[in-house]
């Protein structure tokens, strides 16, 4: 059972991040933007089954909550906190899942796993902490050619500066070792 740490305001006024002193899951990303995608995730539904929630994102120690605008913070977090501190710890599943992930990428040809290593690396050092530490997160759904398509999580999955600011920044970066890809967000 995770114990709650603190909590943390986010660039979005409507997520709030919960650090935990005890991890979630080693290195897998969770990811829920609706009730019924996150169905088969004991956490994430109980968490939806809480009127004003739209979207949870949890990876290690920390979750994000994001809700619709309506409801008081205060109330809010009290009851958020109920089913966070009944989840259980990480345990050796987290390992195995992270394992499967990557064979999935070994079906991927070696130039293009080669140029989404680069790619991932730039993200891992020069984005990905930045959005962590805001309560999201970025993940790389396809790879192509002349384009790389990339997934916001957690707070900023709804955040407004996700979609412009830091979508152009995120482009500008890419772009030093692949001119021409564009990056769009889905």
């Amino acid at each position: 059972m995770p114990k709650i740490a603190e909590v943390e305001y986010t660039p979005n006024p409507n997520a709030r991040k919960f650090v935990l002193k005890e991890p979630l899951t080693w290195g897998i990303a969770r990811s829920y933007e609706n009730a019924e995608a996150a169905a088969g995730d004991a956490l994430a539904a109980a968490l939806f089954e809480i009127e004003h929630v739209t979207n949870v994102y949890y990876v290690d120690h920390w979750i994000t909550v994001t809700q619709d605008g309506t409801a008081q913070w205060d109330a809010l977090l009290r009851e958020l906190a109920v089913p966070i501190r009944e989840a259980p710890a990480a345990d050796a599943r987290s390992t195995q899942t992270v394992a499967a992930a990557a064979a999935m990428r070994s079906d991927m040809d070696e130039t293009t796993s080669a140029r989404l290593d680069r790619i991932n690396a730039l993200l891992d050092e020069q984005i990905r902490p930045f959005l962590q530490n805001d309560g999201g997160n970025l993940e790389v759904i396809d790879l192509t050619e002349t384009e790389l398509t990339v997934h916001y999580q957690g707070a900023c999955g709804s955040c407004p500066s996700s979609t412009a600011g830091t979508l152009s920044a995120i482009e500008n970066i890419v772009r030093t070792i692949e001119p021409d890809l564009q990056v769009v967000a889905v």
